[in-house]
Formats: C-alpha cells, sequence, structure tokens
C-alpha cells in the first residue's frame, strides 16, 4: 500500500537532505523517489515552490561544459525544517499511538 506523502513532509524532507550539503535537483529527486516513491514531475515544482517561499537559494557550477543548478537552505529554510521537524515529532506519537490501540 502507498501512502500519499503530505506536502509539508515532503518539503520538511527536502529540506533535512539540504542541511547534509547543497546539492543539485537530480540527487534530491532520486533521493527522494528512494526513499518516499515520489516522482520526479512532483519534485521539481517543491524545488521551485521552496525556492520562491525563500526556503531555498540557488547557484550554478560547471559540470562537463554546462552548467548544475545547486540549491541551498536559507536560514528561513533551517527555521522552516525546525517548525516542521517539531509539528512531525506531535503528529507521529500521536498516529502511533492511534495505531498501537489498534493492534490491542
Amino acid at each position: 500500500m502507498n501512502i500519499q506523502v503530505p506536502t509539508v513532509v515532503l518539503d520538511g524532507s527536502v529540506l533535512a537532505v539540504l542541511t547534509k550539503e547543497d546539492t543539485y535537483g537530480y540527487i534530491i529527486t532520486k533521493a527522494m523517489q528512494e526513499l518516499l516513491g515520489v516522482s520526479e514531475s512532483t519534485m521539481y515544482p517543491v524545488l521551485r515552490r521552496l525556492k520562491r517561499d525563500g526556503y531555498l537559494e540557488t547557484y550554478d557550477k560547471p559540470f562537463e561544459g554546462r552548467n548544475r543548478r545547486y540549491y541551498h537552505v536559507t536560514d528561513l529554510g533551517r527555521a522552516h525544517l525546525n517548525e516542521i521537524s517539531q509539528a512531525w515529532a506531535e503528529f507521529r506519537v500521536a498516529v502511533n499511538s492511534l495505531l498501537e490501540e489498534s493492534n490491542d
């Protein structure tokens, strides 16, 4: 069974990946595909939205004769990730509690 990933969880996941190191869209997309089963067509709009909202910045680096666009988490993005992480912790506890009760 597949569970649809809520937007806020996807945002937090992308921001979390980028707090480790700046990277480009393909690497982010592959990580989200492997971990969450999210399609490539979903990821680039997420990256654009996070940039538009001020959570990410981009810069280009030359690679094999062309430019790669790298993403970097802003201070605002780090603060947003902290909010998402706190909300996720509360949500996870609530859902785990409900699921554990149903198994009793």
